[in-house]
């Protein structure tokens, strides 16, 4: 008798990552793939199915209810700080203990859930590496973290409470590609402004090596909480450089006051609390994920700024990736 397709689902089906995954996974023999996202999905494979329905909504347990699911990928978290502050805290803190709540329900063996490494918050006391049992003090300065803080402490205390979900929680690096992250717009200026006197060491990731992480972590008997980095930290000015930018340098003593009157006036897109990230180093140590999940980052720091500025994009189809990247892939993806 042939085995039963796997079935896994991927919240935020319609955002960057969403995509490439689902890409990456529904060319795998055996894997049906099912996204939920209100948002479409351009360029959709026609074997993948596009749920467009709020994850909080009793709609979305239909799935669960009527199917057997394998594996949850929990992309759908809304990573940018500056959205309104109660759709921010509804969509990520009910979204994922909704998502938790349908894998106990039915009987889904594996949960895996971005986070980000910026729950560990730049600091000027920082360890050179912050290892995954570090505290979680990204809010300190810059409040509008808490959520996410709170998604990936949902998840950490799922562990217990639920030890026959493999539970997974990703924290990666600064993620670098044709999406609208913090990092990613900031290369993208055309002068890119630093603080005077200041040169923190920064990591980046590429987009198509999250998705290998996400699909090392669905790996049979993976649980518990990993950082993924991508190639060795290197200064701030330096990845400019690689950009081929030219830096503008601020002084730190006037900048914050006018970037809070330019944030509350609509012309600045950031608070002047993120300006911490110009400033102090919050580099994670990836050994973990090295040992654990044989995660190795495929694509160099070239190639990540590449992606974010749009000079090298990447579509998650297999012959843009190298022949090493798809076979580790493949080998990871045991689900």
């Amino acid at each position: 008798m042939a085995r039963k397709p796997s079935l896994v689902v991927i919240t935020g089906v319609g955002g960057r990552l969403g995509q490439l995954l689902a890409r990456r996974l529904h060319r795998q023999e055996g894997i049906q793939v099912a996204g939920i996202d209100r948002r479409a999905f351009p360029r959709k494979a026609a074997d993948i199915e596009h749920l467009r329905i709020d994850i909080r909504r009793k709609a979305a347990e239909d799935l669960f209810r009527t199917r057997q699911v394998d594996v949850i990928f929990h992309l759908g978290v809304m990573h940018d700080p500056r959205q309104g502050s109660g759709e921010h805290h509804t969509w990520n803190i009910r979204g994922t203990q909704q998502i938790l709540e349908f894998a106990h329900r039915y009987n889904v063996p594996k949960v895996v859930i971005l986070s980000t490494g910026d729950v560990y918050g730049p600091a000027g006391d920082n360890p050179a590496f912050i290892t995954e049992d570090a505290p979680l003090l990204g809010a300190q300065r810059f409040a509008a973290l808490r959520d996410l803080i709170a998604v990936d402490m949902t998840a950490q205390s799922w562990f217990w409470k639920h030890p026959e979900i493999e539970t997974v929680v990703l924290r990666p690096a600064h993620i670098l590609g044709a999406t609208h992250n913090a990092v990613s717009n900031y290369l993208r200026l055309q002068r890119i402004p630093v603080l005077m006197g200041f040169d923190p060491m920064m990591q980046v990731l590429h987009e198509e090596d999250a998705v290998t992480a996400l699909l090392a972590a669905a790996t049979p008997g993976v649980r518990g909480v990993f950082n993924i980095v991508g190639p060795d930290a290197l200064p701030l000015r330096k990845l400019i450089e690689v950009a081929g930018k030219e830096t503008l340098e601020l002084p730190h003593v006037v900048l914050p006051t006018v970037v809070n009157r330019l944030f509350q006036m609509g012309f600045a897109e950031f608070p002047s609390a993120e300006l911490d990230y110009l400033r102090y180093a919050a580099t994670m140590d990836g050994s973990r994920a090295r040992e654990v999940l044989r995660f190795r980052p495929e694509y160099g720091v070239r190639d990540a700024v590449s992606a974010a500025l749009r000079r090298d994009i990447f579509d998650g189809a297999a012959e843009n990736g190298s022949k090493a990247l798809r076979q580790r892939a493949a080998a990871a993806a045991v689900i």
